[in-house]
């Protein structure tokens, strides 16, 4: 059984409901959702003209290979909605995997651990709240180590549905 970290968001349509339809095809094709975060509310990263970013962690279990894992992740995305158009662009759904197990990959398709994770606290503060003991395979410090340093400063908050 592998262990895979995610972080799914999106900031377009029901951001809500994407991200609960997203957990909800990840636990029914790719794994067993074992861990979920809160919904966090982030500024945009990169394109910053666009509506704030609902972000979650997700910790599954899965047989699944990391290369078939995010196939499987991409066809979810698909099944939502999302459309690759711009980079850093607004988007329905994203799912990243973040870690799969303790492993290093650098495919042209895939590389794990995601390689700008450590730059982002919209990534580490919803993963420090499900896995923060996880120790990042390259840069050998937990995810809370990792938020402690992290040099984004761009707010990250506990989201609220009214």
């Amino acid at each position: 059984m592998n262990t895979a970290i995610l972080l799914i968001g999106g900031n377009l349509g029901d951001r809500t409901g994407n991200l609960e339809k997203a957990v909800q095809l990840i636990n029914e094709t790719a794994g067993k959702v074992v861990k979920i975060s809160s919904l966090y509310q982030t500024a945009p990263w990169g394109a910053v003209d666009q509506p704030d970013y609902l972000n979650q962690a997700v910790e599954i279990h899965t047989t699944m290979d990391a290369l078939t894992l995010l196939h499987t992740l991409l066809e979810i995305e698909r099944k939502i909605g999302r459309i690759r158009q711009e980079k850093w662009g607004s988007r329905v759904i994203d799912i990243d995997l973040i870690f799969f197990n303790d492993s290093i990959l650098s495919q042209p398709e895939l590389k794990i651990p995601h390689p700008r994770m450590q730059l982002r606290q919209f990534v580490l503060i919803p993963l420090r709240e499900i896995v923060p003991d996880y120790v990042h395979p390259v840069l050998h410090k937990t995810v809370q180590e990792l938020a402690d340093i992290c040099p984004d400063t761009l707010p990250v908050t506990r989201y609220q549905q009214s």
